[in-house]
């Protein structure tokens, strides 16, 4: 494809793609639709099974190239490694990354193991610091693509017990908000996800305190407004749209405006419902 004609296609159409988590939930998701909208994707994930799997279920559509890789996105030499491989692995330069990756850490400030935040650092913040590293210079020099990184609801919500995910979303947020303004007239995009609860299997290998672990399942079951597959394609339409900031759930958009217009409120309202409820 040309570079006249490719930049007149969405960030979204017909991507060269690396989906770093893609071996289930939101990761899948973004493979699956990426695929779907014509462009092939790396499908990253720690686990090779569950990267194959995707891999697998994305080749049966007949649409687009999947390839599984193993990776530990926390690991500077393996993200670099794939980052010489990427082009080679699709046959293209890579116009998109979704730094997706993500582990789930609980339990309040002083409890928590420090080896506990290492571990949550080491994924949710030096992965998306490595994808991008890696990948931000190379979509620059093509002058063309995107980035999206998966943040949360959780890096402005600032709900209590959840300190190491908070911290690490937060700096998601920032990252990807002086990404943006880096990459302003390159023709690279950059949004940030701000999920709220989506069903995943996020919980599996979470590290929660045992009187924690219920209510985060129940809360999984019941309180999901919206699924993985519609967070995808709502984040890949505002990705398309220049959009930075994705919330894609009423609810999350809901805590955004309050926190936005209301800060002190939000906080002593936050800290009195914790206080309510046993905290």
């Amino acid at each position: 494809m040309s570079g006249a004609k490719r930049k007149t296609l969405k960030p979204s159409e017909g991507a060269a793609a690396l989906v770093t988590g893609a071996g289930s939930g939101i990761g899948r998701s973004f493979a699956y639709e990426i695929v779907r909208r014509g462009g092939s994707v790396i499908c990253a994930d720690i686990d090779r099974q569950r990267a194959e799997q995707t891999a697998s279920i994305l080749s049966e559509l007949g649409e687009g190239r999947a390839v599984a890789y193993r990776c530990d996105v926390g690991s500077e030499k393996q993200m670099a490694t794939l980052a010489d491989k990427a082009e080679s692995l699709l046959g293209r330069p890579m116009t998109l990354v979704v730094n997706n990756a993500g582990v789930g850490v609980g339990g309040r400030i002083g409890e928590v193991p420090l080896g506990d935040w290492r571990w949550c650092l080491k994924v949710n913040l030096w992965g998306v610091i490595h994808g991008c590293h890696f990948f931000a210079p190379k979509l620059r020099a093509l002058g063309y693509g995107g980035i999206v990184n998966v943040a949360s609801a959780a890096g402005f919500g600032a709900a209590p017990e959840m300190s190491a995910y908070n911290v690490t979303k937060s700096a998601v947020l920032s990252l990807s908000e002086t990404l943006a303004a880096e990459l302003t007239g390159t023709g690279v995009h950059v949004s940030a996800l701000c999920p709220t609860v989506v069903p995943t299997n996020i919980l599996d290998k979470a590290r929660l305190p045992e009187h924690r672990g219920d209510f985060a399942h129940a809360a999984m079951r019941k309180w999901t407004f919206a699924t993985s597959d519609q967070v995808a394609r709502r984040t890949l339409d505002a990705l398309d749209r220049k959009q930075l900031y994705v919330v894609p759930q009423f609810d999350g958009r809901f805590m955004w405006r309050f926190k936005r217009y209301a800060p002190r409120l939000y906080a002593r309202a936050l800290g009195e419902a914790y206080r309510l409820a046993g905290g």
